[in-house]
């Protein structure tokens, strides 16, 4: 995180204070888009809401969120509900951007700045943007991921082909069926098999 020091924050007074009126001349409630050091997003959120809370901003800083889904993974035959982060390396603010709640958000530890044209006037999200985020996290469509490859040597566990082993020619996420090449009377047959009837060799 850069941190502005005490001779930076003198070194262009003029600057700085148009800066400040800019800010403080928003004055509406929206959602940002911060930018952090990868892989600290919770521990940014975390640091935000205790500073949010110790400097009493919290009728200008509302909720602070790491955007994340939940995912259905298929792995080994075995289905596992896992959380991941639809943004890497960003966190959403719901705020009303002025000098102090800039100056909060902005200084938060492993914070780099907020998205936006420039360092001086962050461009909140609109509302799409949100509404896009926001029902992604509330799992209306919970994504599947199959933990396979096209190309990939698997063997059959159940089924006509138990024990079989062949090659992934296709792989249907939606549907969760995998299409695999099976050696049958001396060639190879595309056989369609649900997710759970693989193993991985």
């Amino acid at each position: 995180m850069t941190e502005t020091t005490p001779q930076q924050e003198h070194a262009k007074p003029s600057e700085k204070k148009s800066e400040k009126k800019e800010l403080s001349q928003k004055g509406e409630r929206h959602w940002y888009a911060v930018h952090t050091y990868s892989g600290y997003e919770d521990a940014v959120a975390r640091y935000l809401k205790q500073r949010v809370d110790s400097l009493e901003m919290d009728n200008k800083i509302f909720n602070v969120v790491v955007p994340k889904e939940k995912s259905i993974k298929i792995k080994n035959g075995k289905r596992k509900e896992v959380e991941e982060k639809i943004y890497p390396g960003y966190v959403l603010v719901d705020m009303i951007m002025s000098e102090d709640s800039w100056y909060v958000v902005r200084n938060t530890p492993r914070v780099t700045g907020f998205v936006g044209s420039d360092s001086t006037e962050p461009t909140p999200l609109s509302k799409e943007e949100v509404d896009f985020l926001l029902a992604r996290m509330d799992g209306v469509e919970k994504k599947v991921k199959l933990d396979y490859i096209l190309g990939e040597t698997v063997k059959i566990t159940d089924g006509p082909f138990k024990d079989y082993e062949g090659k992934i020619s296709d792989i249907d996420h939606e549907h969760m069926k995998i299409k695999v090449l099976v050696p049958i009377f001396g060639r190879e047959t595309a056989v369609e098999l649900d997710s759970l009837q693989l193993q991985k060799i």
